[in-house]
């Protein structure tokens, strides 16, 4: 995977984290319900902690065997833990009830531990074995 697209899904991911996280923190604050503006401030959270990471991969200089798979694992762990929590706290101003988004949640985590389990695999198992 290009170095430019994995800092240009990094910059997305931070940019709409520090959007999210302002709505939360202002016009959600009044809104939701506590344990709700807690459960958004989480996806936020993960998702700002995932674009950095994210980020890091991308302007470091490391020798990572799995490198695309850990930028997907990424990838699709935001949507789906921090885009489902996004959707299932709002749901009381939204509307939107979907009981197919509480499964989604946990998968979305999966997706991230797969991507740390693949750094640590990369770092005990380099490209170049004589590192």
């Amino acid at each position: 995977m290009k170095k430019n697209t994995i800092i240009a899904w990094a910059s997305a991911f931070g940019f709409v984290a520090v959007i999210l996280g302002a709505l939360g923190a202002h016009a959600l604050k009044a809104q939701l319900e506590p344990s709700s503006l807690n459960s958004f401030t989480t996806g936020v959270r993960y998702q700002a902690w995932h674009a950095i990471a994210l980020l890091a991969i991308a302007m470091g200089s490391f020798n990572l065997r799995y490198i695309k798979g850990i930028v997907w694992c990424w990838i699709i762990g935001t949507f789906c833990f921090s885009g489902s929590i996004y959707l299932l706290s709002t749901s009381s101003i939204t509307g939107i009830q979907s009981s197919i988004l509480g499964p989604i949640t946990p998968l979305g985590g999966l997706f991230f531990i797969a991507g740390w389990l693949l750094i640590f695999i990369s770092a005990i198992r380099p490209k170049n074995l004589t590192d």
